[in-house]
C-alpha cells in the first residue's frame, strides 16, 4: 500500500457563532490565536469589511483543530474582541473571481451548519500532494487538484500568512460520478507547512496538556460501512484494521476510526450520530490525563468514559462534536 498519507493534519469545528466556539475552547482548556477575518471592500473608496468565512486554531507541533463560522457579509457580523482583519489585496480584475471563491467558501459552510453544528473537515497530510493527486486519480478518486492556499500563523514576529499546497476531494469515485461532494463533508490532503515556521508558532502549551491531534471517529450508516471502508483504502493509501466493533487505519501516530451507527453508543456511550454521515468526535493526545480531567470538570464539563478507557466532553455539551482526551504515553 502507498504511503503518501502520513496523519492526521488538521480537523474542522464549524460553529454557528466565534465568540461562543471562543469560550467553548477556552474552557476545553485549549489556547486559540485568535480568529482571523478576511475582509474586503463592497464597493471602491468603501472600507474593507469582514467576509466570508473566519477561523482560528488550537494548533500542536504538526497538527492543529480549526474552528470556523460563517461570516455575515451584510456589515452585521458580531467580530470578537482581538479578532485580526486581514484585508484581501486584489487587483479589480481579480475580484470577481475572488468573490466567487469565497461565496463557494460560505456555501459549503452554511450546507454543513444546515446539517449540524459540529466537525465537518477532515485534512490528511500529504508529503507531497502532487504525487498524492496523480495515486488518487489513477484510481478513480475525484479531486479539485492540487491548489495553494493561505494558512494563518501567529508567531512571535506576528500573523504571518503562509502558503500551503492542498488538494480537496469533491465527489465520491469515478464510477459513482454525478454522487455529489464526499457525503461526510470535507476532505482534503495538505502539506506540512516549513518545519522552522511550524516550530515558531505561539500558543501550543495548552493548559489541558494537549500535544496532538490523534483520531477522527467517523460514524456511518451499518449498511454502508464496507463501501466508505473502501473509500478510505483509497484515501489513505492504507488497509484498515479491526478494533472491536470499529475499522481503524493507523496512520503516523494518529488515526482514523470508521463505526457503524449501531456500535457508536459501544465505544462512546451516550453519543448519537446527528445526521448519516457524520464525523462524530476528535482525539488529542495529552502529556496527563488526570490533570486534564481535573480542569474539564473544574470548568464545568460532564465527562464520560470511552470504551478504550479515555475521557471524553459529549457533543451536547461541546457545540455538536465529542471531544476525546487521550494520554499521549
Amino acid at each position: 500500500m502507498s504511503r503518501d498519507i502520513n496523519h492526521l493534519h488538521h480537523v474542522g469545528h464549524v460553529v454557528s457563532d466565534m465568540e461562543e466556539g471562543l469560550e467553548l475552547y477556552r474552557r476545553l482548556g485549549f489556547h486559540l490565536s485568535p480568529p482571523a477575518y478576511p475582509a474586503l471592500s463592497p464597493a471602491e473608496g468603501e472600507p474593507p469589511r469582514p467576509f466570508g468565512a473566519a477561523n482560528t486554531h488550537a494548533d500542536f507541533p504538526r497538527s492543529f483543530v480549526e474552528l470556523m463560522t460563517c461570516v455575515r457579509d451584510d456589515g452585521s457580523a458580531r467580530i470578537p474582541a482581538g479578532a485580526k482583519i486581514i484585508p484581501l489585496q486584489a487587483p479589480p480584475e481579480h475580484l470577481p473571481r475572488i468573490m466567487q471563491a469565497i461565496r463557494a467558501t460560505v456555501a459549503r459552510i452554511a450546507a454543513c451548519l444546515a446539517r449540524f453544528q459540529g466537525l465537518h473537515i477532515l485534512v490528511l497530510g500529504a508529503p507531497d500532494a502532487a504525487a498524492l493527486a496523480g495515486r488518487l486519480s489513477a484510481e478513480g478518486v475525484r479531486h479539485g487538484g492540487v491548489n495553494t492556499v493561505q494558512r494563518p500563523v501567529e508567531t512571535a514576529e506576528g500573523l504571518r500568512m503562509a502558503p500551503v499546497r492542498l488538494l480537496e476531494l469533491d465527489s465520491g469515485d469515478l464510477e459513482e460520478a454525478g454522487s455529489g461532494r464526499v457525503p461526510e463533508g470535507r476532505i482534503a490532503m495538505a502539506e506540512d507547512l516549513q518545519a522552522e515556521l511550524l516550530q515558531t508558532q505561539l500558543r501550543m502549551d495548552h493548559p489541558n496538556g494537549a500535544v496532538d491531534l490523534v483520531d477522527s471517529v467517523l460514524c456511518v450508516a451499518e449498511a454502508d460501512l464496507p463501501e466508505v471502508e473502501r473509500r478510505y483504502e483509497k484515501y489513505t493509501g492504507r488497509s484498515a484494521r479491526a478494533d472491536g466493533p470499529t475499522r481503524v487505519f493507523d496512520l503516523e501516530g494518529s488515526r482514523i476510526t470508521l463505526v457503524a451507527d449501531s456500535d457508536l453508543e459501544a465505544i462512546l456511550p451516550g453519543e448519537r450520530a446527528p445526521a448519516l454521515p457524520a464525523f462524530v468526535a476528535y482525539a488529542v493526545a495529552v502529556r496527563d490525563v488526570g490533570a486534564a480531567r481535573k480542569l474539564l470538570e473544574e470548568n464545568g464539563f460532564p465527562l464520560r468514559e470511552s470504551a478504550s478507557g479515555d475521557i471524553f466532553v459529549p457533543a451536547s455539551a461541546a457545540l455538536g462534536t465529542a471531544v476525546i482526551f487521550r494520554s499521549a504515553g
